[in-house]
């Protein structure tokens, strides 16, 4: 039968990476110098194992293709390269950089973030965990694990959710911002800068990215509030044309608490919606 695998979500290299990823992201959103920044820089780089590890890690996560041979000799050279990396050094840096989470921030709620792709990572760690060891591990688990991975690199249909985060880890090579960047990016096109209420929107998108019932009770809470200040400001408003145009805003504001997931795309509209309440807010103000 073999020894049983046992994945451990604090031992698993593209886990620690992503919940530092979203840490530095909480903290900037709060202005706040993360200490996260420095901890990544010094585990994750090129001369470190975990450094090394991490990018077979994200061979595996960013790599599609839709020949399974391909998939599978990506599998096998991936597979190759983690053997040759120490174990006993893996495991090394694996102790200094948990204890330094431990002493940077909260354990308990750091190690709590919810990870979408949590369980393409996790058979990652147990292929790693089997192929680089001499004990003899459970062949179905080795197999489902193997096959988790496999299906990933060659499902074109990746879920929505997962491309978001991906298209999002690919543009900052130091350090990935994770939605931050790529929302504030796409805002600060037409805006420019982030209010307290736009950066509230956004870190409760973040810390919620796979709790999808608590971010859809916060959206609707906001929605329902930014409905209720333009309704405040609709009687006021004397021009015709704009008064029929935020007559049908506020009418069309409820279709961002539809669906399951809330997705990108509703979160920078709820944006826009926070920046139009703040203009007629300001020229409201000018004409009292």
């Amino acid at each position: 039968m073999g020894k049983k695998l046992k994945h451990s979500k604090i031992k698993n290299t593209g886990i620690l990476y992503e919940l530092l990823t979203r840490q530095i992201t909480v903290d900037v959103l709060n202005g706040k110098d993360s200490k996260a920044v420095d901890i990544v820089k010094e585990a994750f780089n090129e001369n470190t194992c975990l450094g090394r590890e991490l990018q077979l890690y994200k061979l595996l996560t960013e790599k599609n293709y839709k020949s399974e041979n391909k998939a599978n000799h990506l599998f096998e050279i991936v597979v190759k390269s983690r053997r040759r990396i120490s174990n006993a050094k893996i495991k090394n840096e694996k102790y200094n950089l948990i204890k330094k989470i431990n002493e940077s921030f909260n354990a308990k709620d750091f190690f709590n973030g919810r990870i979408p792709n949590y369980k393409l990572l996790a058979s990652i760690y147990n292929v790693f965990q089997s192929e680089s060891s001499q004990d003899e591990y459970n062949a179905e688990q080795v197999l489902n694990s193997k096959f988790t991975v496999l299906e990933h690199i060659t499902n074109k249909n990746i879920n929505n959710k997962q491309e978001v985060i991906k298209e999002y880890s690919q543009n900052d090579k130091d350090l990935r911002l994770l939605t931050y960047k790529i929302l504030v990016d796409k805002f600060n096109k037409k805006y420019k800068s982030l209010d307290e209420s736009q950066k509230g929107l956004l870190k409760n998108y973040i810390n919620n990215i796979s709790n999808t019932n608590q971010m859809r009770q916060f959206v609707s809470e906001e929605v329902k509030s930014v409905r209720e200040k333009l309704q405040y400001h609709l009687p006021k408003v004397k021009d015709k044309v704009t008064k029929i145009k935020l007559y049908e805003a506020i009418k069309q504001i409820t279709n961002l608490t539809k669906g399951r997931i809330i997705e990108e795309k509703q979160v920078l509209t709820l944006m826009r919606y926070y920046e139009l309440v703040k203009e007629i807010n300001n020229v409201h103000k000018r004409q009292d």
